[in-house]
Formats: C-alpha cells, sequence, structure tokens
C-alpha cells in the first residue's frame, strides 16, 4: 500500500514538472476563465435590458428608418427599412476601404522608392511628405482637405472646368467633383458585389479543401490561419447570400433577384462580368510564372506575355465598354451624366491615403533596406541600371520584408474609415449611429458594426496571409 501511494505521489509530481501539462492546463484555464467572463456579462446585459423592459433582438431592422442617406450606391430611400440603410453604410464604407487601399499602396510605394532615388528633388519631397504627414493626427489632416482644400471650391456659377476633346471630362464646384464615369444603374453596382461576394466564398472554399486534403502541420502555420478564418468567414458569407437573394420577406430578396438580372441580362453587366472573372486567370498565371522561376529556373517570359495580354484586353473593356460618359454642363447651369465625388467622399479617401501613404512609404522603405548591399553589386555588375536593379532584383527580394507590415496598415485604413463621420461623408458607422439614436438598441447595432468590421479585416488578413506565402523563398 505505501509502495502504491509512493507511486501516485511520485506521478503526480513528474506530471507537475511536466512542461506539456502546464502548456495544456493554461490554455484551460485561459478558455475557462474567456467563458465565464463573457456568461457574466451577457447576463449583466439581459439583466439590464429587461429592467429597461426591453429584450435583445434584431426585430427592428424590419422597421422603416426614416432618415435620407446623402449619397448610396444602394438604392434607398428615407421610407425602406434599417436594414438597407445598413447595407447603403456598409456599401459607402467599402467604397472607402477598397479605393483608399489601392491608392494609398501607389502613393506609399512610389514615396518609399524615391527615399532612395539620386535625384536630390525627389528624395527631399519624399521624405518631407513621410516627416511631415505621419506626425500629424489622422482627424486633423481630414478637416484640413474637407475645410481647407475642397469645401473651399468656387460656388457652381464660378466652377472649374477641366475641357477635352470638346467634353467637359472634369468640373469641381462646392456641389462636388464631376468626372466621367460609366452609367451604371444601381441594380447593376449592387449585381457586381453579389458577383465579388460569391467569387470570395467560392475561393474561401476551395482554400479549405486544399487545406483539409494537405493536413495541417508546423510547416503550413499561413494554410492554417486562413482556415480558422474560413471557419468564420464562410458561414457569414453563405448567411449573407442568402438574405441577399432568398429573404423576399422583406422585398429585398426581389430587388437582388433583379439585380443578379440586370448585370446578366445586360452589355455593361456582360463586360462587367468578364472583367472580374479575368482576375482569376491572371492570379492562376502570376502563381505559374513564380512556379516556373523559383522551382525551375526559367524566364516565365511566356507567363509574362500572356499576363500582359489579359491585362491589355482587361484596359481595353475598362476604357471603352463600360460607357463612360463626361459629365455634361447644362443651360441651367447644372450638371448631369459621368461620376460625382461628393466633398466629403473626397476627404475621407484623400486623408486616409496620404495618411496610410506615409507609414507603407516607410515599410517599403525598410523592406528595401534589408536587402543585403551585395544584391545592389551583383545587379550593376550585370550592367543593371538604377531603375532596372530595384525593379528586378531588390524590389521582388524586399516583398518578403513589406507584406507582413503592409497588411497591419490596409486593416488600419480599414478601421480608420469609421472617421468619415467627421467630415460627414455616411460610411457604416454613421448611419449605424443615426440607427440606434432612433431605435434605441445601441448593442444590436454596435455588434453589427463589429461584425462587419471584423469580416471586412480578416478577408484582407486572409489574402495578404496567402500573398505572403507566395513571395517567400521555397527551398528545392
Amino acid at each position: 500500500m505505501a509502495s502504491t501511494g509512493h507511486r501516485q505521489i511520485s506521478g503526480i509530481r513528474a506530471l507537475l514538472r511536466d512542461d506539456r501539462f502546464w502548456k495544456v492546463a493554461f490554455q484551460v484555464i485561459v478558455v475557462v476563465g474567456v467563458i465565464t467572463a463573457f456568461s457574466y456579462l451577457a447576463g449583466n446585459l439581459n439583466n439590464n435590458m429587461s429592467q429597461k423592459g426591453t429584450q435583445f433582438g434584431f426585430g427592428f431592422l424590419d422597421n422603416p428608418a426614416g432618415f435620407a442617406i446623402g449619397e448610396s450606391l444602394v438604392d434607398y430611400r428615407a421610407q425602406d427599412v434599417y436594414l438597407k440603410a445598413i447595407q447603403a453604410g456598409i456599401v459607402n464604407s467599402l467604397r472607402v476601404m477598397i479605393v483608399g487601399i489601392v491608392l494609398a499602396t501607389v502613393v506609399g510605394i512610389t514615396a518609399g522608392v524615391a527615399s532612395f532615388s539620386d535625384n536630390w528633388l525627389m528624395y527631399k519631397i519624399s521624405r518631407a511628405y513621410v516627416g511631415l504627414v505621419r506626425n500629424v493626427p489622422l482627424l486633423l489632416q481630414l478637416f484640413f482637405w474637407y475645410l481647407a482644400v475642397f469645401f473651399s471650391l468656387p460656388r457652381p456659377e464660378n466652377q472649374i472646368v477641366l475641357p477635352g476633346g470638346g467634353a467637359s471630362w472634369a468640373v469641381l464646384n462646392k456641389r462636388g467633383i464631376y468626372l466621367p464615369g460609366p452609367s451604371f444603374t444601381a441594380e447593376l453596382w449592387t449585381g457586381l458585389i453579389l458577383l465579388v461576394l460569391s467569387l470570395l466564398l467560392i475561393g474561401l472554399l476551395w482554400r479549405s479543401i486544399k487545406t483539409v486534403r494537405r493536413g495541417f502541420s508546423r510547416s503550413n502555420l499561413g494554410s492554417m490561419l486562413s482556415f480558422a478564418v474560413s471557419l468564420v468567414l464562410i458561414p457569414v458569407l453563405v448567411i449573407a447570400e442568402y438574405l441577399l437573394l432568398f429573404n423576399t420577406g422583406r422585398g429585398s430578396g426581389l430587388y437582388f433577384k433583379g439585380a443578379i438580372l440586370s448585370l446578366v441580362s445586360s452589355a455593361q453587366g456582360l463586360w462587367l462580368i468578364a472583367l472580374v472573372l479575368s482576375v482569376i486567370p491572371l492570379v492562376l498565371l502570376f502563381r505559374w510564372r513564380t512556379k516556373a522561376i523559383v522551382e525551375q529556373g526559367r524566364s516565365g517570359r511566356s507567363q509574362l506575355l500572356a499576363i500582359a495580354a489579359i491585362a491589355v484586353v482587361d484596359l481595353v473593356i475598362l476604357l471603352f465598354a463600360l460607357g463612360w460618359q463626361p459629365p455634361e454642363i447644362l443651360d441651367s447651369g447644372g450638371l448631369t451624366g459621368g461620376l460625382r465625388l461628393s466633398l466629403e467622399y473626397a476627404a475621407i479617401v484623400s486623408g486616409l491615403v496620404f495618411y496610410t501613404g506615409a507609414f507603407i512609404a516607410e515599410i517599403v522603405r525598410a523592406g528595401i533596406q534589408s536587402v543585403s548591399k551585395g544584391q545592389w553589386e551583383a545587379a550593376r555588375s550585370l550592367g543593371l541600371t538604377s531603375g532596372l536593379a530595384m525593379r528586378m532584383v531588390v524590389f521582388p527580394q524586399a516583398l518578403r520584408v513589406i507584406i507582413p507590415p503592409l497588411n497591419s496598415e490596409f486593416m488600419n485604413l480599414a478601421k480608420n474609415s469609421s472617421l468619415a463621420l467627421a467630415v460627414g461623408y455616411p460610411d457604416l458607422y454613421s448611419v449605424a449611429n443615426t440607427t440606434f439614436n432612433q431605435t434605441g438598441r445601441p448593442v444590436e447595432v454596435f455588434m453589427i458594426m463589429m461584425a462587419t468590421y471584423l469580416v471586412i479585416n480578416l478577408l484582407i488578413s486572409v489574402n495578404m496571409n496567402q500573398l505572403n506565402s507566395a513571395v517567400q523563398f521555397k527551398e528545392r
């Protein structure tokens, strides 16, 4: 009996000295603590709502909103329900995020590369831009762009007109900035968003299937992270597709079905589908070229020519097949046709682009500096100019360092877009703020906002992780 008790005590001591036991125990303690805290907060919330005579739920989304939205790609009216108002806010936020990410990347890479320029003026301008913009709060910059730049534009009777080819290609006044734009209906824009949403869902499903087939190990942590994120995003996207297409109780299902019919039955819609679907062969060709260069030692010239051919076709479609219309000045002094950018939209996009671009410029500069000096010398010894050495030798290697922090900057831009409320742009936060002030449902409304921003940032993270995996060195 004594020996049995001694063995049990020895086994307990050995277990307590085992690092694996403490790793598992610590995780169990953390999970139990999180569940306990969440249960306490949920119970406290339920008690407070019961005392006020309200119940948790999203039924208020069926009620008429009763407020107008200044600008929206969604066909929204004041008599529509709160659900459609929130949809309009989400689309407005996506307009800012997508355009902001693209332009901030261009500005940041340009400024980062210019900091290595042999041209004294370009170098000084890039360093002054980064030093100035990074050290001024974003909110102050938004006020500067709105009040000092765009709000100081002349009145319509003294508007600035930039003519070109017998038409007014740009008109600037206090009512907005008018540029040539495609003549898309609201249904066509909505159908395009549904198409992109469906492609994202298919892509996530495909990546998840490949990850499950490959198996999980420490060597493919990026794929494991993408799979974990997909487990969250796939149900969200499926529910979104169902609500948009089949939830006819609110009439929204019929509207979004009509948007799909508008997309597939018009010439503009078919060209848009071709333009969006061309992204798939571009991605496949890019990965094929990378594999040919890294693993097979080939030049990848044939794949590059195919990529260039598809890009040229896309450019032709973009310029000539989408029905671009310049703004037309009427006899009454008004404007019709073209694409109108409100001063609020221009201010929030400009502020986010130049603010985020300054941080991206520093990331690009650090990535280029991480490449050893020997790579520069080797490129120059082959007769390459500084520009070719940067484009063909140094910058591709710097991407391994640039992309991970670039992911954080893209997500910061998406979250900073909520500051659009400061300049009066009706984004998701602005619409949600009006919604919970009218309905008295702050918890439900803030849950919708948090879930929306979470899904958007997870999508950014998944795509950037895939891009990061594609540019990493692979051993043969």
